[in-house]
């Protein structure tokens, strides 16, 4: 069984970029949407997800915090955009950075389009209670905050978050 541990971070500034090591784009929608989960109608989310002419079909249970189940798997390419521009409730794109910094592989997701401006770092662990490196440009942690989830990223976007959400005192429930 496919269990995740990753922790989120806000950015608390731009050291990281010097240190990137490959970007890449990704286009993602969802089969299942972050409103039928917040309703009760889901247990878990189905992403569909587009990088490098290359497509995969995820399942992540819905679940807060740092530790969820997740399984992903490679589909045919032509299955994935079809999924995404067919079936998904909207598209989500973000540019990816891939951060090593003493041992630790950071994956920083800068958005695009109605979520330009929102940049998080998350980190995938061994373990809940795993000590991983905390360079001075890693900000707040938001694990727990769905707003936060790329889910609920495509109903609810950046660009309409209002001030409190922005600065963490308030957001979407998953």
């Amino acid at each position: 069984m496919g269990i995740e541990i990753e922790r989120k971070f806000l950015l608390a500034g731009d050291g990281w970029r010097a240190v990137v090591e490959r970007s890449e784009r990704i286009a993602q929608g969802y089969l299942v949407s972050g409103a039928a989960i917040a309703a009760g109608q889901a247990k878990c989310s189905v992403r569909v997800r587009l990088s490098d002419d290359k497509g995969w079909l995820n399942i992540k249970s819905a679940t807060l915090g740092v530790e969820r189940h997740e399984f992903e798997y490679p589909i045919p390419l032509e299955d994935a955009e079809h999924l995404l521009h067919q079936l998904s409730d909207g598209v989500l794109e973000k540019v990816r950075h891939h951060v090593m910094l003493d041992g630790a592989h950071f994956e920083i997701d800068e958005f695009l389009g109605d979520n330009a401006g929102l940049v998080v770092a998350e980190i995938e662990l061994e373990t809940a209670d795993a000590t991983f490196p905390r360079p001075t440009w890693l900000g707040r942690e938001v694990s727990d905050q769905s707003r936060y989830y790329n889910v609920n990223l495509v109903d609810h976007p950046f660009s309409r978050w209002s001030t409190a959400e922005k600065e963490g005192n308030g957001g979407a429930s998953c």
